[in-house]
């Protein structure tokens, strides 16, 4: 019976968050070991469609990394990196493409309906939601580096991401936009993300990470900081403490901030239910950073 409590008890607790935010958009990035261990997928789509079923209204950002880089190996190619950036020539691109929309889209369109619940991809090549540019990067003399077909995101379908989610369809993006030229640009998903939060005037971003959020010891997952605002993820920035990979997703949260989007979340996508916890409990599971 105790037990039985409890869980009412949770529902309870949840009910202030559904009031509040039903009807609110959230962008959720999928990556890491949240696509690649099977029961942290179910789990991760399963709290999606939670979302979408109590009217929260979810977009899902992919990437796919590491099945990319098998994909490359498997053609013999070695992935190259350029200022943290994947070098993208047309031999990558083709498999970027193929794994990010063929691959990993189809599957995870497919899994959310076998769970119950209704999304929409590009993968069948009818949809884009993602358009963008070239991005260039100045190396240590001024000059633009050639990362290829690397892009930025400058616009988004916003009219018919918002049509979908009123309508109680998952949109699922892929980290690719299509360029002036109508080629294919594969694009950073942190960044991505935030740019469709902040295009869409979203409630919330949430990146999904291998980490328990950011932590004042890298080793010790007690030392989470559940709570940030920018100036101090600013100084955390300047005493290395925030360093390497999560920087930018950092400032994928900066950027959304900025365009403001409400607040901000990095949680681990390793954890059961993540989602849920961060969003719909009290205490959250996840480092989350506002504005102010």
């Amino acid at each position: 019976m105790d037990d039985a409590i409890r869980k009412a008890e949770t529902l309870i607790e949840a009910l202030s968050y559904i009031r509040q935010f039903r009807n609110r958009l959230i962008v959720i990035k999928l990556g890491g070991s949240a696509m690649e261990e099977p029961a942290a997928l179910k789990a991760t789509l399963e709290d999606v469609i939670f979302m979408a079923t109590v009217g929260l209204r979810p977009i899902v950002v992919h990437g796919g990394g590491k099945p990319i880089d098998r994909a490359m190996a498997e053609s013999g190619l070695k992935p190259r990196k350029v200022l943290g950036r994947r070098y993208t020539d047309e031999e990558t691109l083709a498999i970027v493409v193929r794994v990010l929309l063929k691959e990993i889209n189809a599957d995870l369109e497919k899994q959310v309906r076998s769970l119950g619940g209704r999304a929409v991809g590009p993968h069948l090549g009818s949809l884009q939601f993602l358009f963008g540019q070239k991005l260039t990067l100045p190396g240590d003399d001024g000059k633009p580096i050639d990362l290829g077909r690397v892009g930025q995101v400058t616009r988004i379908d916003a009219d018919l991401l918002r049509d979908f989610c009123a309508a109680g369809i998952i949109p699922l993006i892929p980290s690719v936009a299509l360029a002036d030229d109508g080629g294919w640009l594969n694009v950073n998903a942190d960044t991505a993300a935030a740019a469709v939060a902040a295009q869409l005037d979203a409630e919330k971003l949430v990146l999904l990470t291998d980490t328990p959020g950011i932590l004042l010891d890298r080793n010790n997952p007690a030392s989470l900081l559940a709570s940030l605002d920018v100036a101090r993820c600013r100084e955390l920035i300047q005493q290395k403490i925030i360093d390497e990979g999560m920087i930018p997703k950092v400032e994928a949260c900066f950027d959304a901030l900025n365009a403001g989007v409400r607040k901000t979340h990095i949680i681990d996508g390793r954890l059961r239910h993540s989602l849920l916890l961060e969003i719909y409990t009290d205490r959250g599971v996840g480092t989350e950073i506002s504005g102010s």
